[in-house]
């Protein structure tokens, strides 16, 4: 098997949500806790930080496992979802699972993964902490995938847990109130785990507050341990990573409380995160003359940061390149996007992504004038055809529309 055929093999024999979506999802623990111990429990034999919540949770699990590389620990890092490589998802020291090591691991379960009827993101897991435990990693920083409670990485006893805010996102399967979401996202803290949540929010404080009550988690709120600082010499730019700045911080203080060396090597790691890790796709600028960027933030309070973001940009003339997929709601976000822009509709090429005339017609509805292209590259030809080199062209709406661009 070869490395593309293995990848064939994954995206089209197991279900995967950021292609599929509901029906990839599984709503409980027991293919996972099944799998872990065909694989000998490798969830048991390294140490790890669990990353949740609904926006940040991808910047600030890089912010800091730049941190813990710049100080030397051998440091794993599991994120989802990919941008442009699978591999992307599973790193060791900012570098890529190597493809043999995909193709050995399928090859040796793919029997056992159709058996169990694993989903591509379970499947993932099990590649990701196999290779963690395997590599005998110092230290894993794990992003969940959604919500955190039935997440198939909550099968991790953390030394520190983490979530970073709350807001409406995969309501289907979280809960359509932040409360509900924010008990979801709460299922990560452990009994007695120390846990850091990055927001005040006066909908999700009480429960977070309760679940670690019950389960005697030392609490934190990084707003209150850590001032805002400025980002303006990061790598990860967007005025919002100030928020997931401060929250790695808060983070650092206690995993130093347990023994860990970090602080002395933050002013190295952290304005340089993006390139230490390989993170991509935040506030990232492709090109110039025009300026091209493209950020993956899809949900309202992501849209709502994009747009602050923009406002600290000089430009003359707006331009946006914009698709998203079909089981979101989207007439909320499109309500947020400025008029006065010229927008450029497209359809991520994979099955959830939004039919583009579908996108166009509840644009228009609200005001929000442009076309519509059969694909996102052409969609960005012609931005660039139309913009001046004084323009600015934003690419967004979907992790999937980000990922084309790149």
């Amino acid at each position: 098997m070869t490395y593309q055929e293995c990848l064939n093999w994954l995206f089209t024999q197991l279900p995967m949500y950021q292609r599929v979506g509901g029906a990839a999802y599984k709503a409980d623990l027991d293919n996972t806790l099944q799998l872990m111990t065909s694989l000998g429990n490798p969830e048991t034999k390294f140490k790890s930080v669990h990353v949740a919540g609904t926006n940040g949770k991808g910047s600030t699990s890089h912010m800091l496992a730049a941190v813990f590389q710049k100080a030397g620990y051998k440091t794993g890092l599991y994120t989802s979802p990919h941008l442009k490589d699978f591999r992307e998802r599973i790193r060791i020291d900012g570098e890529m699972i190597p493809e043999k090591e995909v193709i050995t691991f399928v090859e040796s379960h793919k029997k056992k993964f159709s058996a169990l009827g694993l989903s591509f993101f379970e499947m993932t897991v099990g590649l990701a902490f196999d290779f963690f435990a395997k590599e005998k990693v110092d230290i894993a920083i794990v992003e969940v995938g959604m919500g955190g409670r039935l997440d198939s990485t909550n099968v991790l006893s953390p030394e520190l847990s983490i979530i970073t805010n709350i807001s409406l996102d995969h309501t289907q399967f979280l809960g359509n109130t932040v409360e509900k979401i924010a008990i979801e996202k709460g299922g990560i803290i452990k009994q007695h785990t120390p846990v850091v949540i990055g927001e005040h929010q006066k909908e999700s404080d009480q429960v977070f507050i309760k679940l670690a009550t019950e389960r005697k988690a030392p609490l934190i709120f990084a707003e209150d341990e850590i001032p805002i600082q400025s980002i303006s010499d990061f790598d990860l730019s967007g005025v919002y990573q100030e928020k997931n700045l401060r929250t790695v911080l808060a983070a650092i203080d206690l995993l130093e409380k347990q023994g860990y060396k970090l602080k002395t090597f933050c002013d190295e790691a952290l304005p340089n995160a993006a390139r230490i890790t390989g993170l991509r796709g935040r506030w990232e600028q492709i090109d110039e003359k025009p300026k091209i960027i493209g950020d993956t933030g899809h949900n309202e309070a992501g849209v709502r940061l994009i747009l602050e973001q923009l406002q600290k940009e000089t430009f003359k003339n707006l331009h946006i390149v914009w698709g998203t997929v079909g089981d979101k709601a989207v007439t909320d976000i499109l309500k947020l996007l400025p008029k006065s822009a010229q927008y450029y509709y497209c359809k991520p090429h994979i099955p959830r992504g939004k039919d583009v005339r579908e996108l166009y017609e509840e644009a228009c509805e609200l005001g929000l004038n442009g076309q519509c292209y059969n694909s996102v590259t052409d969609a960005l030809q012609a931005a660039k055809s139309k913009a001046k080199s004084d323009d600015l062209i934003f690419v967004g709406g979907s992790t999937f529309v980000v990922a084309e661009v790149l």
